[in-house]
């Protein structure tokens, strides 16, 4: 069946009903951001098995990887507890190992608008980040700094 998103200038509620009971999955009215009305089609697509949400783990090499659905981050094959802001950083960073993420990029995707987070604050998640990796076997180093910047997981893995 097909995803179906109305999005509307009309917010009364028999509008919203309405659509609802008549087969739409989700109502946005005006003024919406583009990036609530991608992330609803996401959560749709999601909720109707269109996407589904794959480990991730960008080089057979490297032994950092993340699997989303069951939110588990792994260092060698080894299970690795992580906070949610952890997990999702680390998945970030993966999400394009080589790639320089700048903090506001990390604040963005990780915490979402409306968060007062500063750079510092990004800083000492890597560090605890780091220091989980190492404790589990892997190299912290991995996880590198790009001075005045911002972070990558390195693509060149550990030899």
């Amino acid at each position: 069946a097909p995803a179906i998103i109305v999005l509307s200038s009309r917010d009364d509620e028999a509008d919203r009903v309405a659509a609802l009971e008549t087969g739409a999955d989700d109502y946005v009215t005006k003024p919406f951001s583009p990036r609530e009305v991608v992330a609803r089609v996401r959560a749709v697509l999601r909720r109707a098995g269109a996407i589904e949400p794959k480990a991730r783990q960008a080089d057979a090499e490297l032994p950092l990887a993340v699997d989303e659905p069951s939110r588990r981050a792994t260092v060698h094959g080894k299970v690795v507890e992580l906070t949610r802001v952890e997990f999702d950083l680390l998945a970030c960073l993966l999400s394009a190992p080589g790639r320089v993420f700048t903090r506001a990029q990390l604040i963005d995707r990780v915490w979402g608008d409306g968060f007062a987070i500063t750079d510092r604050t990004i800083d000492s998640h890597v560090k605890a980040l780091r220091r989980k990796v190492a404790d589990s076997g892997g190299d912290a180093a991995l996880i590198e700094t790009v001075r005045g910047v911002g972070y990558r997981v390195t693509d060149q893995p550990e030899s």
